[in-house]
């Protein structure tokens, strides 16, 4: 009890705040509306508890198993960082400029594949959190991941309301607000861990 006192003692509401936005823009949940309403419509059933539950497992073990395959491969947390941070890049680019560099050939149905993986616990949400994990603690992206769930349920589940109430022009300017953030902080981690190898 009291070790699991002190695991969330090191929460910072700072930290918690800053990783939920980056992680959020990261998982994107409002850009991914389309793929949601693409897939009901060929007859998908896509049930929202059990697609975020299953990124919430997936994603929480990748936290914690995370740095021990960067210790079992002998790479350093600030050199992957680095990498993370331009593949970040890349992926904020896809946000802005609305075009297509990774390719996903995965195919499948229903809500654990593709919703779940990769499309929300994915290559970007992995890269991300072993990327930040160089500057948040590992509490406070636990409570951040969670809170990063909960949104996607709450936007899985009013999927229609949202389309319908705030329209396709406003999901297009959150998706690219959330792009030009998704650069920075690559930008902040590429650079700052840069300054702290050399």
């Amino acid at each position: 009890m009291n070790s699991l006192q002190d695991f969330f003692g090191t929460v910072d509401f700072w930290q918690v705040i800053s990783s939920f936005i980056f992680l959020i823009a990261i998982i994107d949940p409002f850009g991914n509306i389309p793929v949601t309403i693409a897939m009901q419509n060929k007859g998908v059933k896509i049930i929202p508890w059990r697609v975020c539950l299953a990124s919430l497992i997936i994603l929480y073990a990748f936290l914690f198993a995370g740095e021990w395959i960067l210790k079992l491969f002998g790479v350093q947390i600030e050199f992957f960082a680095i990498a993370g941070g331009f593949i970040i890049f890349l992926m904020a680019l896809e946000m802005i400029l609305d075009i297509t560099i990774f390719q996903n050939n995965l195919d499948g149905s229903g809500s654990i594949v593709p919703l779940a993986f990769p499309m929300y616990a994915g290559p970007g949400a992995f890269t991300a959190l072993l990327a930040i994990t160089a500057e948040y603690s590992i509490a406070s992206l636990c409570v951040s991941l969670f809170c990063c769930i909960l949104s996607l349920y709450l936007v899985l589940v009013g999927t229609d309301w949202l389309t319908k109430y705030l329209g396709q022009t406003s999901l297009y300017i959150i998706r690219k607000f959330f792009g030009i953030i998704v650069l920075a902080i690559a930008c902040k981690l590429m650079f700052g861990n840069l300054a702290n190898v050399f």
